[in-house]
């Protein structure tokens, strides 16, 4: 494995940084406090093709690899969560789920518009009774000749009210019953009849991002538009998870690089009992316990990244790194607010918002109680990764470019 970022990884971050940076970073506050959606962000990020970022050219993305999407994640969340929000559910939950399980045909009808972001796509899978427990879900959907009709409702969805088309996984089985194999995954266009939609307001953290709500009734789904076979959804949904947890873990480094800046710059500006803060041996502390978890979480994507490059399945490597992670940018999120006093309490720095943001990333794509199992069950040997009937395809130069 080569730590080495090579000279297109470099040219994604400049890319990336400069986009927020530039044009995100002198507004964000702004949308943040007015709980808006910025109106240009996802066509713009569609233009800069970061919609399409780790996909074929033939699939009309951008031909990089995953490291790439990893990279990618940082640099959007060092600037506000709300950017790496879009990439993980329009990317890691949809579309890199939509290009490992999907036909031929669906890639090319679907895929395609996804990837030049024509299309914006988002995952539907938790319901109002139902976070991690995917076994759970009472979503249905019934089979009449070559449609699927869906009833159900989704809740806590990012994108919901911006997407033109979801992943939505539903209970087919004829008998319903809290069974993983009577599920199964279907991209849903969300202009269909039948479908309504809305956002949720006074949300902690990400406020300038869309979540919301998506119920379906009697919404026809024609039978093309099943990803996977009859009982796959499960599985499919797990993928998916796989995906999202790291582009979760990832952009959490990004989060965890600005409260660390952010608190090294003001430590040196602040004098308190006659010298710069960055002098007292207790901030001192601080600041070196958030460059040890920025190094360990940038390690940790990249090892992520380099497995699925190779076509390795990550899982727990995976569920290691959206733990530690998110834990970590929290924590480096409320130091940082510590180190700034009172100033740290108000909206005029902008680590009071990374803080609220951070605290979101710790419950989405599976909390943290949830990796805590998924780790045990690997460690005591009760969960082993068993072979997919579709893999996450390996980055390959020729497939890709």
């Amino acid at each position: 494995m080569d730590f080495t970022l090579s000279q297109e990884h470099l040219m994604v971050q400049r890319m990336v940084h400069d986009f927020a940076g530039k044009e995100v970073a002198p507004v964000i506050r702004e949308y943040d406090q007015k709980q808006e959606t910025i109106p240009w962000m996802l066509p713009r990020m569609g233009e800069l093709g970061l919609l399409g970022i780790c996909l074929p050219v033939c699939y009309a993305g951008q031909g990089m690899d995953y490291i790439s999407l990893g990279i990618a994640c940082e640099e959007l969340e060092a600037v506000d969560s709300v950017l790496r929000v879009v990439m993980s559910v329009h990317v890691g939950l949809c579309s890199m789920t939509l290009f490992q399980w999907g036909n031929e045909a669906q890639k090319q009808r679907l895929l395609i518009p996804l990837a030049k972001g024509e299309k914006v796509g988002c995952g539907a899978f938790t319901e109002p009774g139902m976070g991690s427990d995917v076994a759970a879900m009472r979503t249905t959907a019934r089979r009449e000749g070559d449609m699927y009709i869906l009833n159900g409702e989704k809740m806590w969805i990012s994108l919901a009210s911006k997407a033109d088309w979801a992943l939505v996984t539903a209970r087919t089985d004829k008998k319903p019953s809290k069974s993983s194999g009577g599920l199964t995954t279907f991209l849903v266009d969300l202009q269909s009849p039948g479908v309504t939609r809305g956002d949720i307001h006074g949300k902690l953290g990400v406020r300038a991002g869309s979540t919301g709500w998506i119920a379906f009734q009697d919404v026809r789904v024609p039978l093309e538009n099943r990803i996977g076979e009859q009982g796959e959804g499960f599985k499919i949904t797990m993928s998916a998870f796989d995906n999202g947890r790291y582009t979760v873990g990832a952009g959490a480094a990004g989060i965890l690089r600005a409260a660390l800046q952010a608190s090294i710059r003001y430590a040196k500006e602040r004098v308190s009992f006659g010298k710069p803060l960055a002098e007292h041996q207790l901030i001192q502390e601080k600041i070196a316990q958030m460059a040890q978890d920025y190094e360990i979480t940038r390690l940790l994507y990249l090892q992520v990244g380099w497995m699925k490059n190779e076509g390795k399945r990550s899982t727990i490597q995976t569920s290691y790194l959206k733990k530690f992670a998110t834990e970590a940018a929290f924590k480096a999120a409320d130091q940082a607010v510590q180190i700034h006093g009172a100033y740290g309490f108000s909206s005029e720095y902008d680590v009071e918002r990374y803080m609220r943001n951070a605290r979101g990333s710790i419950i989405y794509e599976g909390s943290s109680e949830i990796q805590t199992l998924i780790q045990a069950g690997y460690a005591i040997g009760e969960r082993v990764d068993k072979p997919l009937r579709c893999e996450l395809p390996a980055y390959d130069t020729d497939l890709w470019h």
